[in-house]
């Protein structure tokens, strides 16, 4: 699923990509007023050729607004653009995360481990340590080198700093050892787990 979602991106981002060139050219072209300059001639049903040329004529931009329908369709088309281009936004931003690990098996080739495994491991490790009341793991970085920012939540009372040696020397290097990596990066965001006030007698 990653492959086709991948190759969607590709091919999407290829062609508004040479949309928007071609666009751009045409609109070069006539505000430069190149095919006088350079004696070339446009094709007749080309629509701009001259820098006095414009996008939209008075007509054009004034034909429907007397129409009842016109500003519901317009507002109802630029909506689902902007939801369409917030969706792909995000998808850009999911796909961040790391979908897989290269794990070296000694002949040359390799496997590939899914970076949600190795994500929940590292997560049910870190978690299950002292001191430690939740963990989320988000792998990143390429397959061949990659990287975790791992998000934990502190048990009440529980020091940083132990926490982060058990993590590095503990959960972190299992998983790096699990994997056949020289070395696993990591971020550690801590924040303290939420705890009803005691009360001192």
């Amino acid at each position: 699923m990653g492959v086709i979602l991948r190759a969607v991106n590709r091919v999407l981002l290829t062609l508004i990509g040479l949309l928007l060139l071609a666009l751009g050219l045409a609109m070069l072209t006539a505000g430069f007023d190149l095919p006088r300059r350079w004696n070339f001639s446009l094709p007749s049903d080309w629509p701009w050729t001259s820098p006095h040329d414009v996008i939209l004529s008075d007509a054009d931009r004034t034909r429907w607004r007397s129409e009842s329908w016109w500003w519901p369709v317009v507002i109802g088309v630029l909506a689902v653009l902007v939801i369409v281009l917030l969706w792909w936004l995000l998808a850009q931003l999911r796909r961040r995360r790391l979908g897989e690990v290269l794990v070296e098996s000694g002949d040359g080739e390799g496997a590939l481990l899914r970076g949600k495994a190795l994500e929940n491991v590292l997560e049910a490790e870190t978690a299950s340590l002292q001191g430690v009341d939740k963990a989320a793991v988000r792998l990143t970085g390429r397959r061949t080198t990659p990287g975790a920012v791992m998000g934990v939540t502190l048990s009440a009372h529980a020091a940083p700093g132990p926490v982060l040696t058990r993590i590095t020397d503990e959960a972190l290097e299992h998983a790096r050892e699990s994997v056949a990596l020289e070395k696993l990066p990591a971020e550690v965001r801590f924040r303290a787990a939420k705890h009803r006030p005691e009360r001192v007698l």
